[in-house]
């Protein structure tokens, strides 16, 4: 079994889950945040948005400078959803095109000049999908703060029972 068949099970389910979580957020609560060191709802979903891409980035190139980061901007949920998508579609893509060998290749995350840090590919992939999960974690936290049903992620939530199966007796 190749590195990428045993990548894209986990793949598939995290972003379908990941999915479902930015589908709740309430576009016109964009600038909440539940303390005044914590990112906005808004700026938290973009970044899940967006996180799809950077496997895209893992995979296909050999670095990723922050320095040529935009910035945040507060979009619509719809809109995110559309970038989300799309990161996923060509995300996905990639990992099934990739060879084992180039799970290998050293990747960096760096700003201009300055590396923060160096591991292969395969490594920087994993780590990308955990550090979505912890996002959509904070997120799906957000979404109770602000009385949103908090959707079923490993399993049951208080608001919704795990798909398939009938809510617990109270």
């Amino acid at each position: 079994m190749s590195i990428a068949d045993t990548l894209l099970p986990e793949f598939d389910q995290e972003m379908a889950t990941t999915r479902r979580v930015i589908e709740r957020v309430p576009t016109d609560k964009g600038k909440w945040k539940p303390h005044p060191k914590s990112f906005p709802i808004g700026h938290l979903t973009q970044l899940v948005s967006g996180m799809p891409g950077w496997i895209t980035n893992a995979v296909t190139q050999t670095s990723l400078d922050l320095g040529k980061y935009p910035g945040y901007s507060y979009e619509t949920t719809e809109d995110l959803l559309k970038m989300f998508d799309k990161n996923v579609k060509e995300s996905r893509k990639a990992i099934a095109s990739a060879k084992d060998s180039d799970f290998q290749v050293s990747w960096s995350l760096k700003r201009g000049e300055q590396v923060f840090f160096t591991a292969p590919r395969g490594v920087i992939v994993r780590q990308t999908i955990n550090h979505l999960v912890h996002h959509r974690g904070q997120l799906t936290v957000y979404l109770r703060l602000i009385d949103v049903p908090v959707p079923s992620i490993y399993g049951p939530t208080a608001d919704e029972p795990m798909p398939g199966m009938s809510p617990a007796k109270k």
